[in-house]
C-alpha cells in the first residue's frame, strides 16, 4: 500500500453546504424568490439528499429561505421592516448580555474580553477583512453570553443566528474608513474596565442600533423590501 498516496478531499458537510449558500444569498448571487433544489446541490457538492436537506433545514431555520412541501426551497423575500425588528431585538439582548458581563463576570473572564477587544480595534486599524471583525466581535459577545441564563443565552443565539446574515459584513466593509461602530467598543471597554453595568449595555445596544442603520440602507439602496420604517437612532 502506498501510505503516501493522495487521499481524497472529504465530502462537504451540512453546514459547509450552509455556509456556502447563505454567502451566495448574502451577497445576491442568488436573488430572493429563486428556487434552490436539491438535485442542483447535490451534483454541485458532490452530497446525498439527506446532506442537502439538513443544509436546507438550517438556512431555513436562520429564516434565510422558505421549504415548501412538494416544491422545495425558494429564498426568502425580506423586508426592511423584518431586518429591522430583529436588529432591534438583537440590540436589547446584547445590552443584556454586556450589562450580565459587568455584574457577573470574574475578572479573568473580563480580562479575556479586553484582549479581544483590543484585538478587534487592532484589526480594524489594519484594515482586516469584514469577517474577521465579525468572528472577533462575535466571540466577544460570546463571552458576555456565558454569564446570562441558560433561557437568555438560546434567545441570544436564536437571534444572533437570524441577523448575523444580514449584510453585516457588508455593512462593516462600507464603514471600514470611518468611525463605524468602533467607537461603541471603545465605550463597551471603558465600561467593563468600571464594570458599569448601565454604560456597557449603552454601549452594546448602540453598536447593534449602528449595524441595523447600516444594514437597512443597504436593502433599501437595493430595492429590498422598501418601506416607510425609519432607519435606526443614532
Amino acid at each position: 500500500m502506498n501510505i503516501n498516496a493522495i487521499q481524497p478531499d472529504p465530502l462537504p458537510t451540512a453546514d459547509h453546504v450552509a455556509e456556502a449558500l447563505r454567502l451566495r444569498i448574502q451577497r445576491s448571487e442568488i436573488a430572493p424568490g429563486e428556487w434552490i433544489r436539491e438535485a442542483k446541490l447535490c451534483g454541485e457538492f458532490g452530497i446525498g439528499r439527506s446532506v442537502a436537506r439538513r443544509a436546507l433545514r438550517t438556512l431555513a431555520d436562520d429564516g434565510l429561505i422558505e421549504l415548501e412541501e412538494n416544491r422545495g426551497a425558494r429564498v426568502s423575500e425580506t423586508t426592511v421592516e423584518e431586518v429591522f425588528d430583529l436588529y432591534e431585538v438583537r440590540a436589547a439582548l446584547y445590552g443584556l448580555a454586556a450589562r450580565f458581563a459587568c455584574l457577573r463576570a470574574s475578572d479573568a473572564a473580563i480580562e479575556r474580553m479586553l484582549i479581544k477587544i483590543d484585538s478587534l480595534l487592532l484589526a480594524a486599524e489594519q484594515g482586516a477583512a469584514a469577517e474577521e471583525i465579525m468572528d472577533i466581535s462575535e466571540a466577544i459577545f460570546t463571552d458576555m453570553t456565558a454569564n446570562a441564563s441558560v433561557d437568555a443565552q438560546r434567545m441570544i443565539e436564536a437571534i444572533r443566528r437570524k441577523t448575523r446574515w444580514h449584510f453585516s459584513y457588508v455593512a462593516l466593509a462600507i464603514n471600514a474608513n470611518g468611525s463605524g461602530p468602533y467607537v461603541f467598543w471603545h465605550h463597551i471597554r471603558t465600561a467593563l474596565v468600571a464594570r458599569d453595568a448601565e454604560k456597557a449595555a449603552q454601549g452594546a445596544r448602540g453598536l447593534i442600533n449602528f449595524m441595523q442603520d447600516a444594514v437597512s440602507r443597504i436593502l433599501l439602496a437595493r430595492g429590498v423590501g422598501r418601506t416607510s420604517v425609519p432607519v435606526a437612532r443614532k
